[in-house]
């Protein structure tokens, strides 16, 4: 992958982290409204979190020159 593929890749998954991160900051609000009592939010929590740690990984997988960061 080239610099370049690997600096646009890098902000698309900034992005997607970004947006993850909201909406697991909007269904801990909601989950916390209800006392902690919906699962169904629980488990979208779970989702999203999942789905972090893999644009997490990725991010890290991109820089292992030390080339992006």
């Amino acid at each position: 992958m080239s610099e370049d593929d690997k600096g646009k890749r890098f902000l698309e998954l900034i992005d997607e982290q970004n947006n993850l991160q909201w909406s697991i900051i909007e269904k801990l609000y909601s989950l916390i409204s209800t006392e902690w009592k919906s699962i169904e939010k629980q488990n979208e929590i779970e989702s999203l979190v999942e789905k972090h740690s893999t644009i997490t990984k990725e991010l890290n997988s991109l820089d292992v020159d030390g080339s992006i960061l």
